[in-house]
């Protein structure tokens, strides 16, 4: 994320609602390790990529879903035999992604927010996740 983060600190200090899609793990050959991160805005624009092309499309939709419902999601994209012809990565891998919905009234907006501030000026800064457990704190910072 933190080749986004100067603009994603951009977008707070605007006060722009947006949601943020992040690798959170992979599998096999990955073209982006967890970390990658793309953010859409509710306006539609997206910067950053989580696969380099191969399932933006499909992330890009789930950060405008996330956006409109206010859910955090964990998808995975992938190969498989059972599904095929399903959106997947082309170099055969698998990566889960955590889609984040980060609104005005998104709790922990102030712990991205000084995390993002931070990074942009080049220090060290980390968020973590909650990426497992219950449904109510998914995505929590």
């Amino acid at each position: 994320m933190l080749d986004i983060a100067e603009e994603l600190h951009r977008w707070v200090e605007q006060g722009r609602d947006f949601a943020v899609a992040t690798v959170v793990a992979v599998g096999g050959s990955a073209p982006r390790q967890p970390g990658a991160a793309l953010a859409v805005d509710s306006d539609g624009t997206a910067i950053g990529s989580v696969s380099g092309g191969c399932v933006e499309g499909a992330v890009y939709e789930l950060c405008r879903q996330a956006l409109q419902d206010g859910e955090t999601v964990l998808e995975r994209f992938g190969y498989s035999d059972d599904d095929a012809f399903a959106v997947g990565l082309t170099c055969g891998g698998i990566i889960d992604i955590l889609v984040t919905p980060v609104r005005a009234d998104t709790p922990g907006r102030e712990v991205l927010a000084t995390a993002l501030s931070a990074a942009a000026r080049g220090r060290a800064a980390a968020v973590a996740r909650i990426t497992e457990g219950p449904a109510e704190l998914m995505g929590r910072a």
